[in-house]
């Protein structure tokens, strides 16, 4: 049986081994079959490349058809490609267009079909209707949490695992000298569906309670970019409203998120709740104000129901974390498959990682539907280039130690794959951060590569689901909107099937096809939009929220 191998690119000049190839192994390198099989005199990672040709010391690696690396040692034909003997290195670009066009997948098969929604008065429609509780400042997170405490349970939203409880009652009483024993399960598992059904509000599906770490102290910039982020979360559809906490002399004032609140909705139609504890006085004042509003409010939120809406009310992020060398192949085409469809009825996608995007810009500048795009994106993308280097950084400090060890040795490799996430579709829109999406179509979004920065930012800026990548599994998630975990891998998908909620594998041994999972991703897309199925990480309860301090983060 031949060893298995995949060339990416009529123009590649390396081969991405499917499976690990052991020394001695005897294969067929390139498409010429009269040439000699090369005997591998080492053995070859699955994820991995190895050379189709003799490399020498400045010889261009190419993989997708780009650059994506420089030879900086001999490296013989059937050679496997490391972090010792190649170094990162990117094509050159402009922001000058050279127009082109992809074959997209046909939406026409899904125009006819709808998600059940939550309609707002701005005409937005989200997949998810929450009641969400913010700090302007890291001065009030104490407060927020005495909140979720008081909030939480009482209106029948807790979150506590009980198999966790259980474990610690067990140890109690081993501790204190008793037989152990687990509490029933059943028991548990019907105090907990009690819970359940009491919940006060029946159709808000929960508040979530959001703290971190800025709000005073930096820059005004930082200031303003926070009150951004904050206005995105509360003019997003999932959201039906908002109780904000302010300890009044922070940097971040109220009036700054007003007047970001006004750029997103001049007509602010999102209720809100604005407590400020320097008026309050007591902090007693503070919390009986902020609870008594909040709970007339969540009286006024119960009142939306799910109704239907066409695909094209979707907004839709794109997202990788803890990706492998299979990811460019399964699971991000996956999700660009149905970038396009999205995006082909009418919706909205975003695709953000910049640092993730170096080596592909001159891809991206083609595929920009006006020469202004193309020259916001390169200016966007070189400006982030800049502050990286004034750091004594640069891009190509972005592959994380596991990416490596999967076969994404330079950052222009994991990018090249990365922007697959983004189908083929054209650019619409550049979005820098904390802007809000407007414009049907792909948009393109500055954002780190950190996978919760990028996140945060993407759901700032409106998306109403996310569909998230992974080779190696994390468990990211986002308090307002549901995060779909796609996986690369049918190996990762079963060792840690309770983050996964879909297995790309297949593509890379042949069993299905990007087609096919594109359009099995978006039928469960579908579903969790109507909120007739919970991701992995809304059922875990991971509610990730890190905002961008507009800086030097890969």
């Amino acid at each position: 049986m031949p060893a298995k191998i995949l060339q990416l690119d009529p123009h590649d000049n390396v081969v991405m081994a499917l499976t690990t190839l052991d020394l001695g192994a005897e294969i067929q390198l390139g498409t010429n079959s009269s040439a000699a099989p090369c005997i591998l005199k080492q053995s070859v990672p699955a994820k991995h490349k190895l050379a189709l040709a003799d490399l020498k010391p400045g010889d261009l690696i190419r993989m997708y058809g780009m650059v994506v690396g420089e030879a900086v040692e001999a490296i013989p034909r059937g050679g496997l490609l490391t972090t010792e003997n190649v170094q990162h290195r990117a094509g050159a670009y402009t922001a000058a267009r050279r127009p082109v066009s992809y074959a997209v997948p046909d939406p026409a098969p899904w125009a006819g079909r709808t998600f059940m929604g939550f309609h707002r008065a701005d005409g937005q429609v989200g997949t998810r209707n929450y009641w969400i509780v913010l700090p302007l400042v890291f001065c009030e997170n104490r407060n927020i949490e005495q909140m979720k405490e008081a909030l939480e349970e009482e209106l029948g939203y807790g979150r506590a695992n009980p198999a966790y409880r259980r474990r610690v009652r067990r140890l109690i009483e081993e501790q204190r000298g008793g037989a152990g024993k687990n509490p029933d399960s059943a028991a548990l598992a019907a105090e907990a569906e009690r819970q359940r059904g009491e919940r006060v509000f029946a159709n808000v599906d929960g508040v979530r309670f959001i703290t971190h770490q800025l709000g005073c102290g930096g820059t005004r910039q930082d200031a303003r970019a926070l009150c951004g982020l904050l206005a995105g979360y509360i003019h997003n559809p999932n959201v039906a409203g908002a109780t904000v906490l302010s300890l009044g002399c922070q940097n971040a004032q109220a009036a700054i998120l007003m007047d970001e609140l006004r750029d997103r909705d001049p007509e602010l139609r999102k209720p809100l709740v604005l407590v400020d504890q320097q008026q309050s006085g007591l902090e007693t004042t503070l919390m009986e104000q902020a609870i008594d509003r909040t709970f007339a409010a969540l009286a006024e939120a119960n009142r939306a129901e799910r109704a239907t809406a066409p695909l094209s009310a979707l907004t839709l992020a794109m997202q990788c974390g803890g990706s492998d060398g299979f990811s460019g192949v399964s699971a991000n085409p996956t999700i660009g498959y149905v970038s396009d469809l999205v995006a082909g009825l009418g919706g909205k996608t975003i695709l953000s990682e910049f640092p993730e995007l170096h080596g592909v810009e001159q891809e991206l500048i083609n595929r920009c539907a006006t020469d202004e795009l193309a020259e916001r994106f390169s200016q966007l993308m070189r400006d982030y280039a800049a502050r990286a280097r004034a750091a004594q950084s640069g891009f190509k400090f972005n592959p994380s130690p596991g990416n490596i060890r999967e076969g994404l040795i330079t950052d222009a490799i994991k990018s090249a794959g990365a922007a697959r996430k983004g189908g083929v579709s054209l650019v619409r829109g550049v979005l820098d951060y904390p802007e809000y999406v407007s414009t049907p179509g792909l948009n393109l979004q500055c954002t780190p590569g950190n996978d919760i920065e990028s996140v945060t930012a993407q759901v700032g800026a409106g998306a109403s689901l996310v569909l998230f990548t992974t080779g190696l599994g994390t468990p990211t998630g986002n308090p307002i909107a549901p995060v779909i975990k796609v996986t690369t891998n049918s190996t990762t998908a079963q060792r840690m099937s309770d983050i996964v909620d879909f297995d790309a594998g297949g593509i890379v041994t042949g069993g299905t096809t990007v087609r096919e999972c594109g359009e099995q991703l978006m039928e469960i897309a579908i579903d969790v939009a109507s909120g007739k199925r919970l991701t992995k990480s809304e059922m875990r309860g991971q509610m990730d929220f890190i905002p961008w301090k507009r800086g030097v983060s890969l």
